[in-house]
C-alpha cells in the first residue's frame, strides 16, 4: 500500500471517502479478516497494513496475522481457547509476544515471549488479557506505549474465581527504552475494555496521557494519565461517543498537531454547539472512529475533538461508511493527511476489511454541514 491521496466518486450522495479492499472474506472456505492494525511509516512515505486470519470469523479461530505485504507469526494464544472460556475459568492461556521488522515490513524477527518477565505474578490475578487491538504510539519523551485489557480476578473461592467478580480493565504496557524492556502499568479502576491511547499536549507543553475504552454501558470510557500510563485517573463516560449496548464495539484514536494553517476561529471548538464555555486549549486535537448506531454495529463515523481534555468537547461524526461497519483504526499520515483501515460491508461487517484515507478539512466540512448527507 503506497502513499495515496484523497479521492472522491463524483456519483455518491453521502460523499464517503472512496473505499480500496484490503482483506476479503473467503465466503466459500469460511475464511475471515478481522482486527484491522494500520501504521503509516513517514521515511518510506507507504502503509502497513495489518489484520488476523480466521478460519471461521470465531475469535478462538485466529491462526495468524497477515500483513498486507506478507504473513507474520502470531502465537499469542492456545489454539481454540476462547476468551470467555478463560474468563470462567480463570487460567490465563494469552501471552504477551512481540516481532519487529528493520525494513519497513519487508522481513521479521523471531517471535519473543515477554510474559514471565513483564507481568511475573500479576498473571495469577488475570483470568486473561489482551493488547489493543490497534496501533501503540511513541509519546514525546520516546516512551513507547502498547494500550492493553485484563478480565481482573477480584475475588476468588478454592481457586476458582467468582464470575462477577472478574471484570474488564483497560491499562498499558511501556517502554523506556526502545523496546529492550517492558513494564506493565496500573489498572484503569472503572469497567473499561479494548482501547486505543494517544498523547496530548497542553498549551503550557505538559503531556497528558489520552486512553478512550469500550464499554457496555451505552458510552464510551476516557481517562487521563499524567504519569505518562502508569496510572490513570477519574475515569468516566463519553456521554458524546455513543457505544453499542449489545456489548459495545472497539474503536481507535489518535492525536496531531493543531494545524498552523487554520485561522483562530477555525481551530476553536464551536463554543455555541458544544456550550462550552471554552475553546481550543492544546496544541494537540483528536481524531476518533467507531460505529455511530446505537443498537448495532453500523455506520462508522469519524469524530474530531477540538478541545481534547473536555470530554463534552468531542463533535458530530463524519459517516464514512454507510452500513455495517465494526472494528477500526486510525493513521496519521503528513500535514493533515489521515488514513483508515476499518471492517464493513453490505450485509455484514465481516465481508472486507477497507482503507479509505482522507484530509481534515473533509472532516470539518461535515461538522459544519458543508458535506452532503443521505
Amino acid at each position: 500500500m503506497g502513499n495515496t491521496t484523497s479521492r472522491r466518486s463524483s456519483n455518491r450522495i453521502a460523499m464517503e471517502p472512496e473505499k480500496t479492499t484490503v482483506f476479503k472474506q473467503e465466503q466459500t472456505r469460511g475464511v475471515t479478516y478481522r482486527i484491522p492494525a494500520l501504521i503509516y511509516l513517514r521515511e518510506a512515505q507507504t502503509y502497513l497494513a495489518f489484520a488476523e486470519k480466521r478460519a471461521t470469523p470465531r475469535d478462538s479461530d485466529a491462526k495468524i496475522i497477515v500483513m498486507r505485504k506478507g504473513t507474520l507469526l502470531s502465537g499469542s494464544i492456545q489454539s481454540n481457547t476462547t476468551e470467555h472460556h478463560q474468563v470462567i475459568t480463570g487460567k490465563n492461556a494469552a501471552r504477551l509476544c512481540y516481532i519487529s521488522s528493520k525494513d519497513n515490513g519487508l522481513t521479521w524477527s523471531k517471535t519473543k515471549d515477554l510474559t514471565d518477565s513483564v507481568i511475573s505474578k500479576k498473571v495469577r490475578n488475570w483470568a486473561t488479557f489482551a493488547v489493543g487491538p490497534g496501533h501503540g504510539i511513541q509519546m514525546e519523551s520516546g516512551r513507547l506505549v502498547v494500550p492493553a485489557y485484563v478480565y481482573y480476578i477480584h475475588c476468588e473461592c478454592a481457586c476458582i474465581p467468582l464470575p462477577c467478580s472478574v471484570k474488564p480493565h483497560s491499562l498499558s504496557f511501556y517502554s523506556d527504552d526502545r523496546g529492550e524492556t517492558w513494564h506493565v502499568g496500573h489498572i484503569i479502576q472503572r469497567m473499561s475494555c479494548e482501547c486505543e491511547m494517544a498523547e496530548i499536549i497542553d498549551r503550557d507543553g505538559r503531556s497528558h496521557l489520552y486512553c478512550n475504552s469500550r464499554n457496555t454501558s451505552g458510552h464510551r470510557v476516557e481517562a487521563l494519565s499524567e504519569t505518562s500510563g502508569n496510572t490513570f485517573d477519574k475515569p468516566c463516560l463519553a456521554p458524546k461517543l455513543v457505544e453499542q449496548c449489545s456489548g459495545g464495539c472497539q474503536g481507535s484514536v489518535i492525536g496531531f498537531p493543531v494545524p498552523e494553517s487554520l485561522s483562530e476561529e477555525q481551530a476553536g471548538a464551536n463554543k455555541d454547539d458544544m456550550n462550552l464555555p471554552y475553546s481550543s486549549d492544546t496544541q494537540t486535537w483528536l481524531l476518533y472512529s467507531h460505529p455511530t448506531n446505537k443498537r448495532k454495529r453500523s455506520d462508522l463515523g469519524v469524530y474530531l475533538n477540538r478541545s481534547p481534555l473536555h470530554t463534552l468537547g468531542w463533535e458530530k461524526p463524519w459517516i464514512i461508511h454507510h452500513g455495517p461497519s465494526g472494528y477500526s483504526d486510525l493513521a496519521y499520515c503528513e500535514g493533515e493527511q489521515f488514513a483508515c483501515l476499518m471492517e464493513c460491508g453490505k450485509e455484514s461487517e465481516l465481508e472486507e476489511i477497507a482503507f479509505v484515507d482522507f484530509h481534515l478539512n473533509d472532516v470539518m466540512e461535515a461538522i459544519n454541514g458543508k458535506l452532503k448527507t443521505p
